[in-house]
């Protein structure tokens, strides 16, 4: 099924208005292959996305553009290849239409019958958002710890807790999460949250946990419900939010949030994004 997709492919740039562009694929073909059990999600969460390069026509023939927020629920049967929304949204360039909120209403039908579930779409003006803050996680940064690397494929084994006993709450955070598109092996670059309750977590075996996926290949998405999935496993928090903010690529960013008992947060962007 990936094969037939656009990433990695060389590109045609319609930019008249093509809903047919956009490529669904399976979140279950990702969870399978991990032991994610699809009917039976261990977390709940979303996918926010958000596009820089969106144009169209107004009934005059006059350019407009816009920034637009995409809200993706996890339970949803599909997701949208992030090469296909990209050509989707190019595919606005010359159509025209009525007012911003019409073209609104257009992407979010269309992206409802692609992943087979409800989606929230946002569209700001750049000149209604011009206040936006830079922000970074806060908790306690991995990065600095003196450690010595040399597994760069993932592996859960890192993870372990210590003083089992003795149970914490506390959000860990590391900038140098990164693996590699699935479909092209351009590099994902992002920045990771970690918030849970129970044993305390081993720092220095998260941190190179984190580190193993550099060399792998995986979707933004599934990468955060892995890591979700192997730390429940293997240190065993009864309260777990995993949470990635990823640099933009193609004009997009994915930021998967997934966790067992708290709301995502607001779509605040990093000083990478």
């Amino acid at each position: 099924m990936l094969h037939e997709a656009p990433l990695g492919k060389s590109t045609v740039y319609i930019e008249n208005y093509s809903p047919d562009l956009l490529y669904p694929i399976l979140r279950s073909l990702a969870r399978d292959k991990t032991g994610i059990d699809h009917s039976s999600l261990p977390f709940d969460g979303i996918d926010i996305w958000n596009g820089f390069e969106l144009s169209w026509l107004n009934p005059k023939g006059k350019p407009e553009i816009a920034l637009i927020e995409f809200y993706f629920p996890c339970k949803s049967p599909k997701i949208v290849e992030s090469k296909s929304l990209k050509l989707y949204l190019n595919s606005f360039n010359q159509s025209l239409f009525e007012s911003i909120d019409a073209v609104a209403k257009t992407i979010e039908k269309d992206l409802l019958e692609a992943t087979e579930g409800p989606v929230l779409v946002k569209l700001h003006s750049l000149h209604t958002n011009t206040d936006t803050k830079i922000v970074k996680f806060d908790g306690i940064c991995l990065d600095n710890l003196d450690i010595e690397v040399n597994c760069y494929m993932v592996n859960p084994d890192f993870l372990k807790t210590t003083h089992p006993e003795k149970h914490v709450e506390e959000s860990l955070y590391s900038d140098l999460l990164k693996s590699n598109c699935l479909a092209t092996g351009q590099p994902d670059w992002g920045s990771l949250l970690i918030r849970y309750k129970g044993a305390k977590i081993d720092r220095e075996g998260l941190l190179k946990y984190i580190i193993s996926f550099r060399q792998h290949s995986g979707f933004a998405e599934h990468c955060v419900e892995q890591i979700f999935c192997d730390i429940l496993s293997r240190c065993n928090p009864t309260h777990l939010t995993v949470y990635a903010r990823y640099t933009k690529r193609g004009g997009l960013d994915i930021n998967p949030f997934r966790s067992n008992f708290e709301s995502p947060p607001a779509n605040l962007r990093h000083v990478r994004q």
